[in-house]
């Protein structure tokens, strides 16, 4: 039985698809099986895929369901113990399953292990997610809502789950359609230790295009979202804040979209106390200005220049 799991959900991503799974295969860690799930792509992902000659790489091809489900069927199929998740357009630094072995062996009965890393957006340059009170830190993570409210301490291709989790708590909720790995890790942080590194072995890649605003128009899946998490947050405050800050963010593309009706539910929702002063003054801007603002944060973008509400 190998010691990881690596599942890839994949869906056209042809770009990509080629360097992810050499980045996996390039570990130092050799000991893993790949499981591909194919989620319907409609590309040249999958061609691609069976082009590449290793012997741990197994395919699977199921209708297109969502990566939820994808996930979920990559777990059902896993032999290992420790899951690790690998999204088809990120990229793992060779030493990444390494680093998180070691974790698992110093920090045994967590629930989930992450690793620090990077964002790139567009063709800029990589910058480093940023962590509250986990600079320069490896091990039991205390707080992990409050260390998750600039970035989430939890990633979909920086993470490895014990398979005991999931028999525990279920997997990737499959009826939503946005932040089901958010709800997942929410899940997960309510019943389990969470053990931490920060040293950066990711690289998440994040396309102004292709995660257009757009598409979370009428976004009912986020209210859904929200709702399970209503009596947790009500005692701790540390997940009200986080939750507040996942609010604010939907609640500006709620906006920018002229969902009004979503927008007034998620901002009657939040407790201002946990915004900045910049946070108040977006949620309170006409949809034109927010507009004018997204797009001068693209640009920037393209100048290694990053412009966060969340700083």
């Amino acid at each position: 039985m190998p010691v990881f799991s690596i599942i890839i959900p994949l869906y056209n991503k042809e770009k990509y698809i080629q360097n992810t799974i050499e980045s996996a295969l390039n570990q130092t860690f050799k000991d893993f099986e790949i499981i591909v799930v194919n989620d319907g792509s409609t590309d040249s992902s999958l061609a691609i895929v069976k082009q590449i000659e290793d012997s741990r790489i197994k395919i699977f091809s199921i209708k297109n369901g969502g990566v939820s489900r994808a996930r979920n069927f990559g777990i059902e199929k896993a032999k290992s113990d420790l899951i690790a998740f690998l999204d088809a357009d990120d990229l793992w630094r060779n030493n990444h399953l390494e680093a998180l072995y070691k974790l698992w062996k110093d920090h045994p009965n967590c629930g989930l292990y992450a690793m620090g890393y990077s964002k790139k957006f567009d063709n800029s340059k990589p910058i480093s997610a940023v962590f509250v009170d986990l600079n320069n830190y490896s091990g039991i993570v205390k707080d992990f809502f409050k260390s998750s409210t600039v970035d989430c301490v939890a990633t979909s291709s920086s993470v490895v789950i014990q398979r005991f989790v999931f028999n525990e708590i279920g997997g990737f909720n499959q009826s939503l359609k946005r932040r089901e790995d958010t709800e997942l890790w929410i899940r997960l942080a309510l019943r389990f230790k969470i053990a931490f590194c920060n040293e950066i072995s990711v690289l998440i890649l994040f396309s102004s295009y292709e995660n257009h605003l757009s598409k979370s128009k009428n976004d009912n899946h986020s209210l859904k979202f929200y709702e399970v998490f209503r009596n947790e947050e009500k005692i701790n405050l540390s997940l009200k804040k986080y939750l507040d800050l996942n609010r604010f963010s939907i609640a500006l593309e709620s906006k920018l979209n002229c969902d009004y009706h979503n927008y007034n539910i998620l901002s009657n929702s939040i407790n201002k106390s946990n915004l900045n002063f910049k946070q108040k003054i977006l949620l309170k801007l006409p949809q034109q200005f927010l507009i004018v603002l997204k797009k001068i944060q693209i640009e920037l973008h393209k100048y290694n220049v990053y412009i966060s509400p969340y700083h």
